[in-house]
């Protein structure tokens, strides 16, 4: 069965080997603020989460995305029942354009400022997973040994926050960070409204269970 995840994975490596080898299709889907600002492509928040720089850029975002999206799929099934897929897949691209919004309003008017990737959408799907099984063991290279993922996001949300400041590489720092905080945010609405699931209790009951 062809779950949303692997539908998402198998649509951005696609359109991403597609891009690879062709420079328009990068630029009429590329995340470029004055593209926005001028001439009202807002689709760009959404479809510059489907091409990425390299191949590297793209089996670690989609890597990523597979290892955490199938155990989330899965999870807002069962709290969400029939409604869990659309769900996911709200999460998913919504999460896409939410977490450019700060870079949007920052570069607006940049016309040297392009980003691309899914990065900001996967972080989202990541942090609902920790929050949702804080208590499972997440490795950070070069580190030998796994660490509990409550512990672990709160490190890559300092770590993301340090590098974003000081405007390290070429990465976009800033959506990690406002992905995360979307995906954790949606997931405690949703439930709030749509289901008996509380996520923040059974959090900090995981957690606790597990420092005593």
């Amino acid at each position: 069965m062809i779950t949303i995840t692997l539908a998402i994975v198998a649509l951005t490596c696609v359109i991403s080997f597609t891009a690879f080898s062709n420079e328009k299709v990068i630029n009429d889907l590329i995340f470029y603020p004055p593209a926005i600002s001028n001439r009202n492509q807002w689709y760009r928040f959404i479809s510059c989460g489907f091409i990425h720089a390299d191949i590297m850029h793209l089996a670690f975002n989609m890597y990523s995305f597979y290892l955490f999206g199938d155990m989330v799929e899965r999870a807002f099934e069962a709290i969400f029942g029939g409604a869990g897929k659309v769900l996911y897949l709200l999460l998913y691209i919504a999460a896409l354009a939410i977490c450019l919004v700060p870079t949007y309003l920052q570069h607006k008017d940049n016309y040297h400022y392009r980003s691309l990737g899914a990065s900001g959408a996967v972080s989202a799907v990541i942090f609902v997973g920790i929050f949702l099984n804080p208590t499972m063991g997440l490795g950070i290279f070069p580190l030998p040994f796994h660490i509990p993922g409550f512990i672990f996001g709160p490190l890559y949300l300092i770590l993301s926050a340090y590098m974003a400041k000081k405007g390290h590489g070429n990465i976009n720092h800033s959506a990690h960070i406002w992905g995360a905080i979307f995906g954790i945010v949606f997931l405690i609405i949703t439930c709030q409204f749509l289901s008996d699931y509380r996520p923040v209790p059974v959090f900090f009951s995981q957690v606790m269970g597990y420092l005593r």
